[in-house]
C-alpha cells in the first residue's frame, strides 16, 4: 500500500495533526508549519517540535510533508514582494527542518503578466537565495504542479524543468504532482496510453525520481479548464482509472499520497475516512 495521508490542522500544536491522522488511519500527514494566511509567526518551540517528532515516531510514520504559505510569490516582478516572499520561504524551510519534514511543498509563483520566462528566472534566483540562507537544511522544497489559473507558473512540466535547470543546487529540490492540477492544466492520464505519454514527458523534463510527493485530488472542473477546484475522489471529472494507475505505479510506491479534498462529515462518517477507503480500494 502507498503512504496515504491528508492535510491536517495544526491548531493547538503541530503534534495534533499527527494524532488526527492516526485516528483516521493514515500513514503520513501534511501540515502548514504556521498560519497559512500570515507572513510571519512566532518561532516553533523546541518542546513543540519534539512533540511533533515523537508523535510521528510513535505513529510509525516514516515521512511527513509541509506546505508553504499561499502568500509567497517568488516569481513576483515587484522587488518588495519578492524579497518578502524569499524571507518568508527561508522561515518556512527553517521551521520545516526543525519539525523533521522530508519535503516542503511550494507553489512556484505567478509572473503577474511579466512573462513565464521572467517568472521562472525570478523563481530560480529566489531559490538560490533561500538555499544560501538555509545551508545544512535537509528538507527539500517540492515544486508543485499547478492548474494554470491566472499567471501561475507550473502548469507545464517544462516550467518546472526551467526552474530546476536554473538553480545552483537542484539536488535540494523535489516535485509534487497534484492530480487535480495536472488534469485542469490539460494533462490526461487516461487511457493507459496517455498515462505512458505523460510519464515519458515527466522523465524528459524533471525526472520521475524527483517526484517525492503526490496530492491526490479529484477535479470539480473538466480537463484543461485551468481551474483549481478539488473534489472528493470519484466525485469529480477525473476517471478513477487515473487514480488507480498512479497508486499502483511502483515508481511512486514510496511517495506520500496526500489528500487535499473537502473536509466534513457525510452520514456520520469523516470525509477523510471516506476518501481513504476509496484510495485503498483503488490501490489493491
Amino acid at each position: 500500500m502507498p503512504q496515504f495521508g491528508a492535510h491536517m490542522s495544526i491548531a493547538g500544536g503541530h503534534a495534533n495533526a499527527v494524532d488526527a491522522s492516526v485516528k483516521v488511519g493514515f500513514d503520513t500527514v501534511q501540515i502548514f508549519t504556521k498560519n497559512n494566511k500570515q507572513w510571519s509567526a512566532p518561532p516553533i518551540s523546541d518542546d513543540d517540535a519534539a512533540r511533533f517528532r515523537n508523535a510521528l515516531k510513535n505513529a510509525g510514520m516514516p515521512a511527513a510533508v509541509g506546505h508553504a504559505s499561499y502568500l509567497i510569490n517568488l516569481a513576483s516582478p515587484d522587488d518588495t514582494t519578492r524579497a518578502k516572499s524569499v524571507a518568508a520561504m527561508i522561515d518556512e524551510v527553517v521551521r520545516a527542518d526543525q519539525l523533521g519534514l522530508t519535503d516542503l511543498v511550494m507553489h512556484p509563483g505567478a509572473h503577474m503578466k511579466a512573462g513565464v520566462e521572467a517568472g521562472i528566472a525570478r523563481i530560480a534566483k529566489s531559490l538560490d537565495e533561500i538555499h544560501a540562507a538555509t545551508a545544512g537544511a535537509t528538507v527539500r522544497i517540492a515544486l508543485e504542479t499547478t492548474a494554470g489559473q491566472g499567471t501561475s507558473i507550473g502548469h507545464e512540466l517544462e516550467h518546472l524543468q526551467g526552474i530546476l535547470e536554473g538553480v545552483a543546487a537542484p539536488e535540494r529540490l523535489s516535485v509534487c504532482v497534484d492530480t487535480c492540477h495536472i488534469f485542469a492544466a490539460g494533462y490526461s492520464l487516461d487511457p493507459a496510453e496517455k498515462y505512458d505519454v505523460w510519464i515519458e514527458l515527466l522523465e524528459r523534463t524533471v525526472g520521475v525520481e524527483r517526484v517525492r510527493v503526490w496530492h491526490i485530488n479529484d477535479s470539480v472542473k473538466g480537463l484543461g479548464s485551468r481551474v483549481d477546484r478539488h473534489a472528493a475522489i470519484g466525485r469529480g471529472m477525473i476517471p478513477q482509472a487515473t487514480f488507480e494507475r498512479v497508486l499502483k505505479d511502483s515508481r511512486f510506491a514510496g511517495c506520500p499520497m496526500i489528500l487535499e479534498t473537502p473536509k466534513g462529515e457525510e452520514q456520520g462518517r469523516d470525509l477523510d475516512s471516506v476518501n481513504l477507503d476509496v484510495l485503498r480500494r483503488l490501490s489493491r
